[in-house]
């Protein structure tokens, strides 16, 4: 991740080439945000552009120009670029579509794009399909649409691959600072990590937004979040592709690959990159971790002067992981003395209206709602559409507590278009989170406490073999015990002579299976609790070729699924769920992907509904944990010794006892 893009991104020098009304609205909208800059019009028979002196060509200019905006056909783009790139351009925006996009519809797509990419060398470009982006710190707009966007001093930036969609985010009215609104288009050169690295490197960004239909280049998605953790700059991401509909709908937008949502969230959580599912949710992240960073935990209080409201944001935090503290007696001997006798004192808290419209008395009362073991205190607060004169009270309070105890505050209104932007703007100035919408401001508050430091372990990356071979359940059992799996004592035989010699050398009871079968259960073809002198009997009624004989084992506390399957886009992914028949009835799972440190595979496991199963439910003895994560670390280490060819492992079940793992059933696809 070593490309410079300074010069592109904030420019001392902007091209434009083209005479278009697209190339007109690049020159007027960065005239309009206060641009400084040189704007230099390219076209062959203009003299004159947008009030600026036209250039006949690109030879003609004065000096290499920093930033140059390309809004001419795609063959002609390829030859511009050649040529930006031999005079010395920082870098260039390629408007142009019909690139690898258009693949389905145009088989020249994937063609051209390969040689703009080589036209382009070293000089950085963004794009094809691609709109540009707007720095409203220095006011440099490449960018030929509409836009909300405003001068400011600093604010985060945002990433997208869809174009509408950054036009829409420019367009909030939730005073929201954005200093970059940058779209990747397809992403021929340079991609988004790329981009977001080099905007971490202005200090005036604060936090930075990423709407992301897919990974590229898994290694360059990790050094972005280690030099983002390193700076102190957190990154926030709304992911598309949980649904079949979604992931289509990415490839065929960006012609690249989604991969599983499984995968994907998996890829988050390690690079400690929350995920937000909704743009409003999304954009009250970002102005959360803009005003505060990331929150040290997930403790809440909220006063309001209704039960109602008190009510609302108590049930809507369920199901969250945010948390409501009980009050301290030091909080309580502060709020008593704010509030008087009449009021029940309780986290949330319902101050009713005893003190509405003084000033000091509420600043006094929402101090009270603060403390070291609260990470975010909501004052919730609709402001009316008729008369809301009395609420200025009310908005000065919260400020008032910012600014004399300086604990993390914010305001929050159950409907969005009940906090009038210049309210939400006032507040902002006064460094209180002006939260529009309550459902929201939980998910950006949640989402805020779930920024943390990023894996320093590399993802395992997978071969491209395409993997057609399944190994039998004792080849797959014997090449994990390499690893250290444990399994069960066992034999695979042929016929009943073998099956009664085996049974012989083990200790009874026996599961007696079928070997070559897919879904052994659906033909009846594993018996379980076999007598020694039944082996033979029951290994003929299976009627399999070959026979796998297996010591039982007893005394289960739970059965675990732990599966590893290949995701071309995100690596490997390792699943822990409960186990047998349970596995497709309960679909209680949790995914990481490997390798996962035993602290992460504890942290899954505990995810889990059957949790309590493996801790010992209502007396119960309880599993042992170690063994289940050396289980799953041999596991790991198979996978990690045959990235290139595995295609998938899956141990179903693993039984788990008061003092052993064991793996009786496992399954091996690889090429």
């Amino acid at each position: 991740m070593t490309k410079d893009l300074t010069r592109l991104l904030r420019p001392k020098s902007i091209a434009v080439i083209g005479g278009g009304a697209w190339c007109q609205q690049v020159i007027l909208q960065s005239e309009r945000m206060g641009y400084a800059g040189q704007i230099w019009p390219v076209h062959p028979k203009a003299t004159e552009i947008a009030g600026h002196r036209a250039y006949a060509s690109l030879e003609d200019l004065t000096a290499p120009p920093d930033a140059v905006f390309i809004g001419i056909n795609r063959h002609a783009t390829i030859e511009a670029v050649r040529t930006l790139s031999a005079t010395g351009a920082g870098g260039a925006v390629c408007f142009a579509s019909g690139f690898s996009e258009a693949v389905a519809e145009d088989d020249t797509g994937g063609d051209l794009q390969a040689q703009l990419v080589a036209a382009a060398g070293d000089m950085p470009i963004l794009g094809p399909n691609c709109y540009g982006f707007i720095n409203a710190l220095d006011g440099a707009l490449l960018w030929p649409d509409q836009h909300g966007a405003k001068p400011v001093e600093s604010g985060v930036a945002i990433l997208t691959q869809s174009s509408n969609i950054s036009i829409n985010l420019t367009m909030q009215k939730r005073a929201l600072p954005i200093a970059y609104m940058v779209t990747c288009g397809n992403m021929a050169q340079t991609s988004q990590a790329q981009i977001a690295s080099a905007l971490l490197d202005d200090p005036r960004v604060t936090a930075v937004g990423l709407h992301i239909e897919g990974f590229k280049d898994i290694r360059e998605w990790e050094a972005l979040a280690q030099k983002a953790h390193s700076k102190g700059i957190p990154l926030a991401a709304l992911k598309v592709g949980a649904s079949e509909q979604a992931q289509a709908a990415t490839v065929s937008h960006t012609a690249s690959l989604a991969g599983s949502d499984a995968g994907a969230q998996a890829l988050l959580e390690r690079l400690g990159i929350p995920r937000l599912s909704a743009l409003p949710d999304f954009l009250e992240t970002l102005k959360l971790l803009h005003c505060y960073g990331p929150l040290p935990g997930s403790n809440i209080a909220s006063i309001s002067c209704s039960g109602g409201e008190a009510s609302l944001i108590a049930d809507m935090a369920v199901g969250t992981g945010l948390s409501f503290p009980r009050l301290s007696d030091g909080q309580k001997a502060h709020l008593r003395e704010a509030l008087g006798p009449m009021v029940a004192l309780n986290n949330p808290l319902d101050y009713h209206t005893y003190i509405w419209r003084d000033e000091a008395a509420m600043a006094k009362a929402w101090a009270g709602m603060t403390g070291d073991d609260i990470d975010l205190t909501f004052s919730i607060l609709d402001y009316p559409t008729t008369d809301a004169s009395d609420w200025a009270y009310a908005s000065r309070a919260a400020m008032k507590v910012r600014a004399e105890i300086g604990a993390r505050f914010a305001v929050a209104a159950t409907l969005p278009e009940l906090l009038p932007e210049d309210v939400a703007q006032e507040l902002m100035d006064g460094g209180v989170v002006p939260f529009m919408g309550l459902r929201e401001a939980l998910a950006a508050t949640e989402a805020a406490g779930q920024v943390t430091a990023p894996s320093g372990t590399p993802v395992t990356l997978p071969g491209t073999a395409e993997a057609k071979r399944t190994l039998t359940e004792g080849e797959s059992k014997r090449v994990l015990a390499e690893c250290g799996l444990r399994i069960p004592q066992n034999r695979t035989v042929t016929g009943a002579d073998q099956a009664r010699a085996a049974a012989q050398d083990m200790d009874a009871p026996f599961a007696v299976k079928g070997v070559g079968l897919a879904h052994k259960s659906e033909h009846a073809a594993v018996r379980l609790g076999v007598l020694a002198e039944d082996v033979a009997d029951v290994a003929a009624d299976i009627g399999t070729p070959e026979i796998l004989i297996e010591e039982m084992i007893t005394g289960t506390v739970a059965e675990l699924l732990v599966g590893v399957v290949r995701d071309p886009a995100h690596g490997f992914v390792l699943t822990l769920g409960a186990g047998g028949v349970l596995t497709e009835v309960l679909r209680d799972t949790a995914s990481l992907l490997v390798p996962s440190s035993a602290d992460d595979i504890r942290s899954a496991l505990g995810k889990l509904k059957i949790a309590p199963l493996l801790g010992g439910y209502r007396g119960q003895p309880a599993a042992d944990m170690d063994a289940i994560v050396a289980a799953v670390e041999a596991v790991q280490a198979y996978v990690m010794q045959n990235a290139d060819t595995l295609g998938e492992v899956e141990i179903n079940p693993l039984l788990c006892t008061p003092d052993k793992a064991v793996a009786v059933d496992a399954l091996i696809r690889k090429a």
